[in-house]
């Protein structure tokens, strides 16, 4: 078993054979969804013993969750869906076991903790599931206390889940799975919503039920940075929903990187870091999958004399990095009045005030990131600022309009919004018409309404989805959906919550190009996020949320170099400056944080 203690180090060991029936079984599973002729998997072929955690990868789209949703029944007994294949949960047909008895064997984390949390306290949303198991009353409150404990939430336990920031719902939900002490633990997107450290925190707790050894865990996730450090094996689905991949993670994710990564599979950060450094000719071997691995190799590479011209024949140099330049439509706007000015906020959700005298001015053309611990105040800010919550106290000014007493209509055209959860802002009853719901509220002509829906669909991979139900989309698809329907009015203001939730790599990157894109040419863009690297590649700015106030407001790279007030702020060091910050043997790297700045990148 590889805990989270035990690090990369043993990350790729093979896993023991052993003679154990396996808790769970999935053979060639095929599903599709009632009113689409697409599957939403095809192929998902893979089993789960007792004491191991298996890592599901694949492109967004490829029915990860959708494999997830058949593992407790909830597929196809309580969601419409035709399914092909077998899914056998301790030997009994998922298909057909009542669900119920299923939730006794199955502990399943949704990608959206929402549609999970179901009470009035955090203490009787973690009870609900063992007081329905009709277990004593004495053994109900010592599982919710252990599970409580295990996520930071003992302290909480009285208050109403709403409360919680978006992080700590998701260890509430997560709380709530371990409290069932189910045999198979499931886990979708757990860490989605989480500051770095709580990342870390949630990500030692599971260590230590992996280390037990009697319980399994079924892990979806994209951020492998963290992931990797206690999974023992990786499956990978591809577009259709196949099995393409089952092994070790040396075997997959090392021997096969560069092929997943053409497919739009997440790896972490060094990995693909070293492709690129691979490609200009930096021998890294084996591939590393970690920051410290990545410096090791780096450093024992150097330590060859025939090396050290690498920087010179691939023309890198120490002085080499790129930095990121305003465009002409940045520098112009920017010498125009503020796209956002807040002054004296201060917010309220009943009795916590969660912004305090908030000040900040945003420039127009900046690509800024609001960073901070859960909790912070961060979405309540970006949210204040596009007028989604009212009620603040203090002014708020956006291209001379106030969010936050103006008509909703008129918000819309300053400055678009993308919530945390997309379910949050979907109206309409097909794709096609949640794209086009915003321009037909401006009035907009329907042949140029079809027109701008058309091209977003494409831009976003989603036209063989547009007469579909928004809320049967997968996250992603979901996500890239919720983006579109900010971006296709076109106001000079964006605010995004996390944008890049639920998304593979491919698409992800494809979004932040098109708002980077955006940006050059004027855009404003405000981004909400837990993401250290993606902070580093896009925004020009870094403004850090502590306990509902700013405790730092300055350049990117200032701001994520400094170490001490990361870890003050809940956050931490982008992978890539983990790994290359102050690299002796390679001085050409050692200033670089960005991946698209690395020699070998395709920029």
């Amino acid at each position: 078993m590889t805990s989270a203690a035990s690090g990369a180090a043993t990350a790729g060991t093979p896993v023991a054979a052993t003679a154990s029936a396996p808790l769970l079984a999935v053979r060639d599973l095929a599903v599709t969804y009632e009113g689409s002729e697409a599957a939403a998997t095809r192929g998902a072929s893979f089993s789960v013993t007792p004491g191991e955690v298996v890592l599901l990868l694949g492109p967004s789209g490829s029915g990860k969750s959708t494999v997830a949703l058949t593992l407790n029944g909830l597929i196809p007994q309580s969601i419409p869906a035709t399914t092909e294949g077998t899914v056998l949960v301790s030997g009994e047909d998922a298909a057909t076991t009542p669900i119920p008895r299923l939730t006794t064997r199955v502990g399943m984390v949704f990608q959206d903790p929402d549609a999970q949390l179901v009470t009035g306290t955090l203490l009787d949303e973690v009870a609900f599931g063992p007081e329905n198991l009709r277990l004593p009353v004495d053994d109900v409150l010592a599982r919710s206390e252990r599970a409580l404990r295990r996520m930071g939430l003992w302290e909480r336990r009285h208050e109403n889940p709403d409360r919680l920031s978006g992080g700590g719902r998701q260890r509430l939900a997560i709380a709530c799975a371990l409290a069932m002490e189910s045999p198979l633990l499931v886990l979708d997107e757990p860490t989605a919503n989480l500051d770095p450290e709580g990342i870390e925190d949630v990500y030692a707790a599971l260590g230590e039920i992996a280390a037990a050894g009697d319980r399994a865990i079924l892990l979806v996730e994209h951020n492998l940075d963290a992931a990797i450090g206690f999974t023992d094996r990786v499956v990978v689905l591809d577009h259709g929903g196949r099995t393409i991949a089952d092994g070790p993670i040396d075997a997959v994710l090392r021997e096969r990187a560069a092929e997943l990564h053409a497919i739009g599979v997440w790896l972490p950060v060094s990995t693909i870091a070293a492709l690129h450094l691979r490609e200009a000719g930096y021998p890294l071997e084996p591939l590393p999958l970690t920051p410290d691995e990545l410096r090791a190799g780096l450093e024992a590479a150097a330590s060859g004399s025939e090396n050290r011209n690498i920087a010179a024949s691939s023309g890198a140099t120490s002085d080499s990095v790129r930095v990121s330049r305003d465009s002409p439509a940045q520098a112009q706007a920017q010498a125009q009045a503020p796209a956002v000015s807040v002054r004296e906020l201060t917010l309220r959700r009943g009795r916590t005030t969660v912004l305090h005298d908030v000040d900040l001015e945003v420039a127009t053309g900046e690509f800024v990131a609001i960073v901070g611990a859960n909790g912070a105040g961060k979405t309540s800010l970006i949210q204040a600022i596009a007028g989604v919550v009212r009620g603040a106290r203090g002014r708020i000014d956006v291209g001379g309009l106030d969010p936050s007493r103006a008509d909703p209509r008129a918000v819309a055209e300053r400055v678009g919004f993308v919530f945390q959860n997309p379910e949050h802002q979907f109206v309409a009853p097909t794709v096609f018409d949640e794209l086009a719901h915003g321009l037909r509220r401006q009035r907009t002509p329907e042949d140029e309404v079809r027109e701008r829906v058309d091209g977003m669909l494409r831009r976003f991979g989603l036209e063989a989805h547009a007469d579909r139900h928004p809320f049967v989309l997968s996250g992603g698809q979901k996500r890239r959906l919720s983006v579109g329907t900010a971006l296709i009015a076109g106001a000079p203001v964006l605010a995004l919550d996390e944008p890049t939730f639920g998304q593979d790599r491919a698409r992800a990157d494809e979004l932040l190009h098109v708002l980077r894109d955006l940006n050059r040419d004027g855009t404003t863009i405000l981004v909400v996020t837990h993401d250290m690297q993606l902070v580093s590649e896009y925004a020009q700015r870094c403004v850090v949320v502590g306990d509902g106030r700013i405790v730092a407001d300055g350049a990117t790279a200032d701001i994520l170099g400094d170490d001490e007030l990361l870890r003050s702020a809940a956050l931490r060091m982008p992978p890539l400056r983990r790994a290359l910050h102050g690299l002796d043997g390679y001085p050409e790297l050692s200033g670089i944080a960005r991946l698209r700045d690395l020699p070998g990148s395709d920029r």
